[in-house]
């Protein structure tokens, strides 16, 4: 069973409520190792992100998916706003003109977000940062789309199951890219907060798809 625009709204949706939810623990993360603004930005971006999406008609979840990137490209700072807004241009791009996104759709759309992310922000698996999160979380999304009646809520919900990882995995880390790099082995210890708002949406993501 596919996903249309609507469906895609409202797994947005989620993700902006999730990220205000858990606004403080963004920013009390990004204080230990940043400038401590990585979940005021979000916040902030994602409310507006609700507002554009409650001002549009949007007749495809590309649509839908491109509203998102653009806005948060324009209203998020620091290093987030165009990590994020790049991933979800990458993703919209991919999902083009499709009218609906299935389980195998929603595979391609997290790496062309993956992708987007990498080329962006040059981080690799390792580095400390989302990517440390969203690697293994497409990883995981293409091992459940091989399974035989995978729909959109289990290949979401592996994804979150990994990103949770992956961003835990950050906690023993140095971070080699970003402001936290800076700090070096004084960062280890603390979870970056790129790689726990990209567990928390794709989470949401996942919750919005059951």
């Amino acid at each position: 069973m596919g996903c249309g625009a609507e469906g895609v709204t409202k797994a947005v949706l989620a993700a902006a409520g999730v990220v205000a939810e858990h606004r403080t623990e963004l920013i009390e993360l990004d204080r230990a190792i940043g400038d401590a603004d990585h979940g005021e930005n979000m916040n902030r971006g994602f409310t507006v992100v609700v507002a554009a999406l409650a001002d549009a008609t949007p007749e495809t979840p590309g649509e839908v998916l491109k509203i998102a990137a653009k806005t948060l490209i324009s209203k998020v700072g620091g290093a987030a706003g165009p990590l994020y807004g790049t991933a979800f241009l990458r993703a919209a791009t991919k999902a083009a003109d499709q009218s609906e996104v299935d389980g195998q759709a929603v595979v391609e759309l997290l790496r062309a977000a993956l992708e987007g992310v990498q080329a962006r922000g040059k981080a690799e698996v390792g580095d400390a940062t989302m990517v440390d999160a969203l690697a293994p979380a497409v990883a995981a999304a293409e091992a459940a789309a091989a399974l035989d009646g995978a729909d959109i809520a289990a290949v979401l919900t592996a994804a979150a199951d990994a990103a949770d990882q992956g961003a835990e995995s950050t906690v023993d880390l140095v971070p080699r890219k970003g402001r936290a790099s800076y700090l070096g082995e004084r960062a280890v210890g603390h979870m970056d907060p790129g790689a726990r708002s990209t567990a928390l949406i794709l989470r949401a993501f996942a919750e919005a798809a059951r």
